[in-house]
């Protein structure tokens, strides 16, 4: 959930627009309209229009209002083929009452269940097949749904997201709440009671705010009212906030106002005004002493963290504060991370400041090492403050501010989803799109003497709720003892705002049962891109990207985590070395380059994967040559001190040690153990074990730089504002790097998977199981049977709407969301059905998903599934080169698997002709379901009884992959599903895994 609704921390630059109408100020647009003339009112109003002048950084659009109420941002770029529909409601759980939280996020997950003229779990299928994607959020203060399509499809998603706006609820069962309402709850299970520090949220706004307000629960809500609620409590919801009156339409891209106000009017304009929504306004909560809280949990690192109120979004004071924030514990610089991350007393230490429409609240947080108590670490984060009350603030601290947030802002526009989010945003909270202006002001504007004011105002010896998340069994670990309950007996219950509701639906001239045809298919061309080879080895490739005024690089070491297969008992040594070269220099410390990369808005960072090591560069084109200073800098003279290398090695151990608490990575560490086997280096993780870092010395990390670090195994691709001419000069540098020859190791033998077995790992208690289902498949082909087989997953478990999601999520309710897919690499590479699912539905869930897998085997795929598969795919590729990153990505695969530049014409000649036989084939022969790992990492003690009796051996193995116990059980075949389920899932394949509820 997104707390900051504002964007001041990312927003900045020298410059602004001024609209040729001035900008509405506070005042809702409904107000305006309001005082218009009765023949106004009938008509559809040009309430402003912005555009760019002199390479302002300005978001052009044009605003509308129709005689409804609702109101339509358009703006018009046609640089892609693509087009982005947003509608925004005002209102998230801030909007709820006590004893029916989590309302608005329900609601959300109720809006992809069809509605009058889009049938069950349609509306997924539709914008799929349409080559586009889809999701919705929900956070304190609003909800928004949205749409990502090819520009010929924009009438479509305007009248999916109008049936659901003014025709739902008669298409709301309650079959279909029971459902939603077990996905949610796993998702509660999922993202908050299964997940580490998945509850200091919930504890801090229980007791921050008090007892009623609407930030004093979280937008997920609690299990409890989402027992108690029903049906009929949601349509009520539904019938208070969801009228267009209360709701904004963004539409960005390849489009023109005209064309989108036309469609708004004919979907939208017959929906009938909704209720009055009134903006709230709240006091600050008041502490009067420090509210100590506490709680237990699965966790390594005991947590103390310290919040304070402080002021709302688009507050004059929220700039100030966010500066404060960042120079009190946001980056290498802070006070925080120099006392307590950089001295060792801190695994992960720092502090923020967000914001959201009624409150602000001001972080500091510090996770310990195992056995220390939280109440030093208390005093530590008390002494930053202090120390900042010395130190104060610095010309530097601001100039850094600064930079780095208008490069923020820079990158948020390189998308028109981007874009278009933006525009909605400030509509939805200020009534003025074009709110940048003001945005920009502020920050510019703040001084050194504002961070000082804001600091004495809202942060010197001001009361705090401090709380303690420590180990299960360890309570004597907090930082002091809980001194605070949640009060209830001031709380007054406001009033009912849901009663003589009632449903009006529009009446229209035209049937709107009828979906829109499609437009004509925009012409899709590949970003054109130049090579060019240095004498030293390493491969160039770019493209011309003018959109934005920056330039991307990316550096791909062939190597990475395979490398340490020559000597596998020092795992983990390729990602100590690219952890090592994001530290001091010859010339300068860590700090001193973050701080210049800070001023310069740009980025230099170091990684390492299974495959390769990466060096990530994003710079604005005007700073491109400091910027590449400072890479050659870090690249080719990094200092490998002791101190910073002792220091990395703890962290790295107790980061392993840790990953026991997290039964995701538990379940992706001992499944790719299982797959590849001992002596294979890709079955211990790349970030090695205890046991192997623990064996890693700084020799080896300044061997391993000295042989593996070579342009001879290297790829660069370039994206941005640059010629190849302008680029390539700045890049000489380059050519002093010296080659040397990479022996790469030779592949272990992967050996195969007799019979398909059952494997748990206990996780005692837990709410949730990890399910992994696979074995290991195909290497990567961009145009061959890899490619092939992943075009044969897409319906099983690889789409929206695929026939896993639909069975485990839609139907069942077992899960928040559950897929299938291949991953190959230049080797070879797994076949992965997963899912994290209820405890209680562990058995149920292997079932389900041995029998899709097996059923797709032997029955096959549908005419229908084969044209929406070709369809949604093959649409897709308007969507594949927008932003700078995916135009990186697709350059990066070229020279990765050495593809021809006509592949993507290949994959698009094999998508539209594979038929129907050819997709069954391919399933018989890369679906063995009789040789399948199938694992889970759960609760033992509740789940293993019941695996027992699904037919197959079952086999216990602990945290590391390692076996305890073996037991085989004799029934004949595994226990199939009964027949009212059966025939449940044999309807057709209809909607989505992947839509992640925010």
């Amino acid at each position: 959930m997104s707390k900051k609704s504002t964007m001041a921390f990312l927003l900045a630059a020298a410059m602004f627009s001024q609209a040729e109408v001035q900008a509405q100020k506070k005042a809702a647009p409904t107000k305006k309209t309001a005082t218009a003339t009765k023949a106004q009112a009938n008509k559809t109003q040009l309430v402003e229009k912005v555009t760019r002048k002199n390479g302002e950084l300005v978001i052009p659009y044009e605003k509308y209002v129709l005689p409804n109420g609702l109101t339509v941002v358009v703006h018009e770029d046609h640089s892609d083929p693509i087009v982005h529909v947003d509608v925004t409601y005002h209102v998230g759980s801030a909007r709820e009452e006590v004893g029916k939280s989590g309302f608005a996020h329900f609601f959300e997950h109720m809006m992809f269940q069809g509605s009058d003229n889009v049938a069950d779990e349609e509306h997924f299928k539709i914008v799929s097949e349409s080559g586009g994607t889809l999701n919705g959020t929900t956070n304190r203060d609003r909800t928004n749904y949205f749409e990502t399509v090819p520009s010929n499809q924009l009438e479509t998603a305007l009248w999916l997201e109008a049936d659901r706006m003014g025709f739902l609820l008669d298409a709301v069962t309650q079959q279909k709440f029971e459902v939603q309402r077990e996905t949610v709850k796993n998702e509660r299970g999922q993202r908050y009671d299964n997940a580490p520090y998945g509850l200091v949220y919930e504890k801090v706004s229980a007791a921050l705010y008090p007892y009623g307000h609407p930030y004093s629960w979280t937008t997920i809500g609690y299990i409890e009212d989402l027992n108690r609620v029903d049906v009929n409590d949601l349509k009520n919801f539904f019938l208070r906030w969801y009228g267009p009156n209360n709701a904004t339409l963004t539409v960005g891209g390849d489009v023109t106002p005209e064309q989108v106000v036309k469609l708004a009017e004919k979907y939208f304009g017959s929906i009938p005004r909704g209720p009055e929504v009134k903006d709230m306004k709240l006091p600050a909560p008041v502490l009067t002493q420090d509210r100590y809280i506490s709680y237990e949990d699965n966790i390594r690192f005991p947590m103390v963290q310290m919040t304070l109120p402080t002021v709302p979004a688009y507050h004059p004071d929220e700039a100030a504060l966010d500066v404060l924030s960042r120079i009190i514990g946001g980056g290498r610089t802070s006070i925080i991370y120099q006392n307590l991350v950089k001295t060792q007393k801190a695994n992960q230490a720092g502090s923020y400041h967000s914001t959201s429409e009624l409150a602000g609240e001001f972080t500091l947080m510090a996770r310990t090492f195992p056995n220390q108590t939280l109440a030093e670490m208390e005093k530590e984060l008390r002494n930053a403050l202090a120390e900042f009350e010395k130190k104060g603030v610095t010309d530097e601290d601001l100039e850094r501010f600064k930079a780095s947030a208008e490069a923020s802002f820079i990158n948020r526009m390189s998308s028109v989803s981007g874009k278009t989010s933006t525009l909605a945003a400030y509509q939805t909270f200020t009534g003025n799109p074009n709110y940048l202006s003001k945005e920009l002001k502020a920050i510019q504007a703040v001084t050194k003497d504002d961070v000082k004011r804001v600091y004495n105002q809202y942060i010197k010896g001001k009361k705090a709720v401090v709380l303690s998340v420590v180990p299960k069994g360890k309570p004597e670990m907090v930082a002091a003892k809980d001194n605070y309950t949640v009060d209830k007996s001031g709380y007054k219950a406001p009033t009912d705002q849901y009663a003589g509701l009632k449903y009006v639906k529009a009446q229209d001239n035209f049937d709107r049962s009828k979906k829109p045809a499609a437009g004509p298919n925009p012409t899709i061309t590949v970003p054109p891109f130049w090579k060019q080879n240095l004498a030293n080895g390493i491969k160039v490739i770019g493209t011309k990207n003018d959109e934005v005024p920056t330039v991307t690089m990316l550096f791909t070491l062939q190597g990475g985590h395979k490398l340490e297969a020559h000597d596998p008992s020092k795992a983990g040594l390729a990602s100590l070395t690219a952890a090592m070269l994001n530290e001091d220099s010859e010339k300068y410390t860590s700090e001193e380059i973050s701080a210049q990369l800070e001023k310069l808005g740009a980025s230099v960072s170091f990684g390492s994967g299974s495959e390769s090591m990466t060096v990530s560069v994003q710079s604005p084109v005007k700073n491109l040559d400091a910027t590449l200073a400072l890479l050659e800098e870090r690249m080719f003279k990094p200092k490998f001190s002791q101190d910073d290398f002792d220091r990395l090695k703890k962290q790295r151990i107790e980061a392993i040690a840790n990953q026991s608490t997290q039964p995701t990575v538990v379940a992706n560490n001992v499944y790719s153990k299982m797959l590849y086997g001992e002596g294979h280096i890709q079955a211990i993780p790349d970030i090695g074990t205890v046991k192997t870092v623990e064996n890693i010395s700084l020799d080896d990390v300044k061997k391993f730089y000295q042989n593996y670090f070579s342009p001879s195994v290297t790829n660069l691709v370039i994206v941005g504002d640059v010629e190849q001419q302008q680029i390539m000069p700045k890049l000489a540098f380059l050519n002093k790097w010296a080659p040397k020859p990479v022996n790469m190791p030779a592949v272990a033998k992967i050996k195969g998977i007799d019979k398909t077995k059952i494997f748990i790992v206990d996780k005692e208690k837990a709410a949730q199981s990890e399910i992994r289902i696979g074995y290991m498949a195909l290497p990567y082909d961009a145009t061959g049977e890899y490619y092939k087989a992943s075009l044969m997953n897409y319906v099983l478990g690889g789409a929206f709407n695929s026939r896993i999601n639909l069975n485990l999520r839609e139907d069942k309710g077992y899960t928040y969301g559950a897929r299938s897919g291949f991953s190959g690499t230049e080797e070879v590479g797994p076949f992965t059905a997963s899912a994290g699912v209820r405890s209680d539905a562990s058995d149920l869930s292997v079932i389900e998903f041995m029998k899709e897998i097996k059923r797709f085997r032997e029955d096959g795929i549908t005419d229908e599934e084969l044209a929406f598969m070709k369809s949604a795919i093959g649409q897709s590729d308007a969507r594949r080169y927008e932003t700078s990153f995916q135009k990186a990505s697709f350059l990066n695969n070229m020279l990765r698997y050495n593809l021809e530049p006509d592949y993507v014409a290949k994959q698009n000649e094999i998508l539209q002709n594979i038929t129907k036989e050819e997709i069954n084939a391919l399933a018989k022969k890369y679906l063995p379901v009789d040789n399948m790992s199938i694992m889970l990492v759960g609760d033992k003690a509740s789940i293993k009884p019941k695996l027992e009796k699904l037919g197959y051996e079952v086999v216990e193995l602990d945290p590391d992959g390692a076996p305890i116990v073996a037991k085989v059980e004799t029934p004949a075949a595994p226990v199939e599903a009964d027949s009212k389920t059966k025939s449940k899932n044999n309807r057709k394949a209809k909607k989505v895994n992947g839509r992640v509820f925010n």
